[in-house]
């Protein structure tokens, strides 16, 4: 074995989002690309010389490959040892996990998260920081400007490691620890929930369906689910993760998951159907006949936490993501506790985590997650939905018509325009901002707005600022819109749209929501102009 000097020069694009750097798979299979980015990972946290990492992922197309070619430059780069999932695979969640258990330096994920996977569709690589969560700003500005100024990196020759099999072995001077990648998430969740009585709800016949997409929460799943908590077999489906998930989009939606959403809305619906995405950090929730919105799984969740032996001291505070429903802000509210509105992005909720002011935080985009790990945890959720259903002995229905009666219900969904042209997108959202002083008091389709801004956030711990964060429209009523450019695609640009109704009349908690929202829908393409602007008469995805 030696170690190699490569002679490279800046790759024009590297610049890591909100979760990482994203491209075409064929993108990161080119020449040095891959190599170029992680040599500026090094370089923008100051060296691997003599640290320790955690290394994984959701096992789409290129995964295994990608993950030797890491654990080659690491062993280049003096790292001391990388501890990385059989056959390369870990979950976002339980990545965040081993970094925290572990005491680790760090973790570099391999994963697009709910994109599509194979040789034509999307790979991405993050660097998770000591603390398991995604790195912040401040890191990923270092590791971009060390992707523009690159000329050279280090790699070890060598043949591959094996990682088939959990144990230990060296690449050169580096150790590598391969590790069962469900075994420590197993544990911790054991230590969570109230796994007995889980298990006795199973057992007296309520019946689990969860849709792994095939996608690297399976094992997880089928390991606690069947194994652990005695679902029958076959009651986690999709289960085996597959480079391409199975040739399906792995993200968990009504649009993605039809096949259990109409499972859990047919004659014979089982009593709780769940689905997660391509990495795990997301999660679906349905009940027979009734579809849980994430930010009403975010809402019932932090009410209803304290059922669950890990929260039964109450929650410190809840935060969600700007365009997340404020369902939870009436929750919080209700407990006493603060609510915390930041911008799109797990990693903005971090400094809340670690300086103890929160301890559930979710996102509209189907995150949910606690304190336990700095990522949203798709089947965590689903765990603590199963064991506020062991406790109360009710339906999921209605723990949610209950929890309407007593909060309020925000009428809620999500429109995405994907794939539009990237300058008639940015010019919508210019247009939008140069007209924020014009709107308030304005009527449209109906509606008075009565407050809009371009959504800035001062992080409450360390100061930091963070500017054009998504544009909001406030309505007279409760209601609200958001318009947002999301930064998860590959393509073009994708046009998020957020709209929200508030009722709290009891005879109206019970309407079809595209009727509720309806005002507001219209309302949100008037302000905008999206169908002139973007030439599409309806979103591509509806949520």
């Amino acid at each position: 074995m030696s170690i190699i000097t490569v002679g490279t020069a800046p790759i024009e694009g590297q610049k890591p989002g909100t979760s990482g750097l994203r491209k075409k798979t064929r993108v990161f299979m080119g020449p040095h690309y891959l190599e170029n980015f992680v040599a500026a990972i090094w370089e923008g946290i100051g060296g691997a010389e003599g640290r320790t990492f955690v290394l994984g992922g959701d096992g789409r197309y290129f995964n295994d490959r990608a993950a030797q070619v890491i654990l080659r430059m690491a062993a280049a780069a003096g790292a001391r040892k990388v501890i990385v999932g059989q056959n390369a695979l870990l979950s976002t969640p339980a990545a965040s996990n081993l970094i925290r258990q572990r005491g680790t330096d760090g973790g570099i994920i391999l994963s697009a998260s709910h994109n599509p996977g194979g040789p034509e569709e999307d790979f991405g690589v993050k660097f998770n920081m000591p603390n398991g969560g995604p790195a912040p700003e401040e890191v990923t500005d270092r590791i971009f400007a060390a992707t523009k100024r690159i000329s050279a990196y280090r790699i070890l020759e060598a043949q591959d490691v094996d990682l088939s099999r959990p144990g230990v072995t060296r690449l050169g001077e580096m150790e590598v620890e391969v590790v069962d990648p469900v075994e420590a998430y197993r544990g911790l969740m054991a230590r969570l929930f109230d796994f007995a009585a889980i298990r006795e709800l199973i057992a007296g016949g309520f019946r689990v369906h969860f849709d792994a997409m095939h996608a690297v929460t399976g094992p997880y799943a089928k390991a606690i689910l069947e194994d652990e908590l005695g679902a029958p077999p076959g009651s986690v489906v999709n289960a085996r993760p597959l480079p391409d998930f199975g040739g399906g989009h792995p993200d968990p939606n009504p649009v993605w998951a039809k096949d259990l959403i109409a499972l859990m809305m047919g004659a014979e619906a089982p009593d709780f159907g769940a689905a997660s995405d391509g990495d795990g950090d997301r999660n679906m929730i349905v009940g027979r006949g009734i579809y849980v919105t994430p930010s009403d799984s975010l809402a019932v969740l932090a009410a209803n936490a304290h059922l669950a032996p890990g929260y039964a001291g109450g929650l410190k505070g809840v935060a969600r993501s700007m365009p997340t429903s404020r369902a939870v802000d009436r929750v919080a509210e209700a407990l006493g506790i603060p609510a915390y509105e930041t911008p799109t992005g797990w990693k903005f909720f971090g400094n809340l985590l670690d300086a103890g002011l929160a301890t559930l935080c979710g996102e509209e985009s189907a995150g949910t997650g606690s304190d336990h790990v700095r990522e949203k945890d798709g089947l965590w959720a689903v765990l603590l939905w199963l064991n506020i259903l062991a406790v109360r002995r009710e339906p999921v229905a209605a723990i949610l018509a209950e929890h309407w009666r007593r909060f309020g219900r925000n009428y809620y969904t999500r429109h995405d325009y994907e794939a539009v042209d990237a300058a008639r997108a940015g010019a919508l959202m210019e247009g939008l901002a140069a007209r924020l002083g014009s709107l308030p008091g304005t009527e449209v389709a109906g509606l008075r707005v009565a407050a809009a801004d371009d959504f800035a956030y001062t992080d409450p711990v360390d100061g930091s600022r963070s500017e054009h964060q998504g544009i909001r429209v406030e309505l007279e009523g409760g209601g609200r819109i958001v318009y947002r450019l999301s930064g998860t695609g590959t393509v073009g640009a994708t046009l998020r749209v957020y709209l929200e109704a508030l009722e709290t009349d009891p005879a109206r908690l019970g309407l079809d929501p595209a009727a509720a929202l309806a005002p507001v829908i219209a309302a949100a393409d008037a302000i905008a102009g999206i169908r002139a602007q973007t030439g599409r008469e309806r979103p591509d995805v509806t949520t």
